[in-house]
């Protein structure tokens, strides 16, 4: 049994597209040219995006920001991550899925990697998705905040 969190990618042109949008990948391993397997360490935190269509449009679209968990420990399952995560932001339905992306995008041009974000940050912007609310952003203050209190809490 390994004790990273594996999580199997899977694309079919304009019907199926399981993929990870940002976060540590340490394996990658190839199925087929469809599908493969990726893992990542205990702690990392990733984002695993899903859409279904069908010959009427996009059935199913949903964004899961997750932390990688150590064999044994808790976890919520989650379809295609094994064992499951620790759900940070769990979201449906294009807006909201399409807001959470370009909340990622704008994180990424002030040169942070998603990966590295305060895991509350996750949490507040699901809560306040969730009942179509504006989220704060995230700054690099915030982001110099969050990396003291780790330095602090070690």
């Amino acid at each position: 049994m390994s004790d990273f969190t594996q999580v199997e990618v899977f694309w079919l042109e304009k019907r199926i597209e399981n993929r990870i949008r940002f976060g540590r990948i340490v394996e990658d391993q190839k199925i087929d040219r469809h599908r493969r397997v990726l893992s990542f360490a205990p702690g990392s935190i990733f984002a695993f995006v899903r859409w279904t269509s069908n010959d009427f449009g996009t059935v199913i679209s949903r964004v899961d920001i997750l932390r990688a968990v150590a064999s044994g420990q808790r976890c919520s399952t989650v379809p295609y991550v094994k064992p499951g995560g620790e759900i940070l932001l769990r979201l449906s339905g294009w807006p909201k899925v399409e807001r959470v992306l370009q909340i990622v995008d704008a994180i990424e041009a002030l040169g942070i990697n998603p990966a590295d974000v305060a895991p509350e940050h996750w949490h507040h912007i699901h809560n306040r998705l969730s009942v179509n609310e504006n989220p704060r952003s995230y700054t690099k203050a915030r982001h110099q905040a969050w990396l003291h209190r780790q330095r602090v809490m070690r």
